[in-house]
């Protein structure tokens, strides 16, 4: 039975990026992609269906990506296609990370310590850094929190500072945009951002604040006597009547 979306004059542009992004294992580009059009017509001859897409450009491509992400948020598809520093990929929501966590529960990630995201923070920003450069700014050694960001590939050696002494010079890598879902260094928050989001946070950590205008306690009535509570029975819990 054939697709009834392709019709006799064969898919649509549209269509072919869909197909690539689905195939692919990782963000692809639009560099990528417009090589795939022109190697599929060189294979294929004399066949004008596929020869059509062989002068494709890397604009055509990205507006047929724009297309598709439209198709997708006014379908209400549970995947999107995402944009990172190495190209476009076809993900799942993330509103939908609670199921796949239960289908996939070898794959939860590891998550970094409080140094390490620290550390992490100051490459990004002051990047190309030094260890002492790191050093100076947090005020410990950061031996280990390095070899952790190397080891898991967040971060990578760009060469050495032409100082005394040559240190290593350290730099994020691409797996670190794409683990952070960004598209380049510009998308990092700026200092009004950073701050702002603190203070969210620490509202929304805060107790809520105390009424401004207490009701008064109702009056006694004379000779009643106010038993004394102990402060154990401040914080002891409400008993159920019998």
């Amino acid at each position: 039975m054939s697709d009834p979306s392709i019709t006799h004059e064969g898919p649509a542009l549209k269509q072919i990026v869909e197909a690539l992004l689905f195939a692919s294992q990782k963000p692809i580009s639009a560099r990528e992609i417009v090589a795939a059009l022109r190697a599929a017509a060189e294979a294929a001859g004399e066949n004008p269906l596929i020869a059509a897409f062989a002068k494709t450009k890397e604009g055509d491509v990205v507006e047929a990506i724009d297309a598709l992400s439209a198709d997708y948020a006014a379908a209400g598809h549970a995947f999107e296609i995402r944009e990172t520093v190495a190209g476009w990929q076809l993900v799942t929501s993330p509103a939908f990370a609670p199921w796949l966590r239960q289908l996939f529960p070898e794959s939860r990630p590891a998550r970094l310590s409080a140094p390490a995201l620290e550390t992490l923070a100051i490459i990004a920003y002051r990047q190309p850094a030094t260890r002492a450069d790191l050093e100076a700014v947090r005020g410990v050694a950061v031996d280990g929190v390095m070899q952790t960001l190397l080891d898991r590939q967040l971060i990578r050696i760009a060469g050495r500072a032409d100082v005394p002494g040559r240190p290593l010079l350290y730099e994020t890598t691409s797996h670190f945009m794409e683990h952070f879902g960004l598209r380049n260094l510009e998308e990092l928050p700026n200092a009004t951002e950073l701050r702002r989001a603190a203070a969210i946070i620490a509202e929304a950590n805060s107790e809520p604040a105390p009424p401004s205008a207490a009701p008064e306690p109702a009056a006694e009535p004379p000779g009643a006597e106010v038993p004394e509570i102990s402060p154990e029975a401040e914080d002891a819990p409400p008993q159920p009547h019998e």
